[in-house]
């Protein structure tokens, strides 16, 4: 069973730096998945951030993440993260972590990132 959990949201100031981490809750992440973070602003579509490999670590971003948006993933603690730098406030939204692992698709519940200005 595959189901991802986020944690890390929150409300922060402009130029502020955050984390968020994907887990897989009561289970672990195997070599073949593929992470992946989107978000969802307020009236508007859902956006790919980015993907990585779970095994290779392999990652591509969305153009327009590339800058600020660094996914990673860390065996030992069993997570995959989605480290952003000079949050804006367009930066608002809901921050979802997606795992495909064979044809099965599963998302996490998301997780609310609030930036005021």
């Amino acid at each position: 069973q595959v189901q991802p959990a986020e944690s890390g949201g929150g409300v922060v100031q402009a130029g502020d730096s955050l984390t968020l981490s994907c887990s897989v809750s009561g289970g672990t992440f195997v070599v073949d998945d593929m992470v992946a973070w989107y978000r969802q602003a307020p009236g508007k579509e859902r956006e790919v951030i980015g993907t990585i490999t779970w095994g290779a670590g392999s990652r591509n971003y969305a153009a327009s993440m590339r800058c600020r948006f660094t996914i990673y993933r860390n065996y030992h603690e069993n997570r995959a993260w989605l480290h952003m730098n000079g949050l804006k406030p367009e930066d608002t939204a809901i921050y979802s972590c997606k795992v495909q692992r064979d044809s099965v698709v599963c998302w996490g519940q998301g997780t609310q990132i609030t930036v005021s200005s």
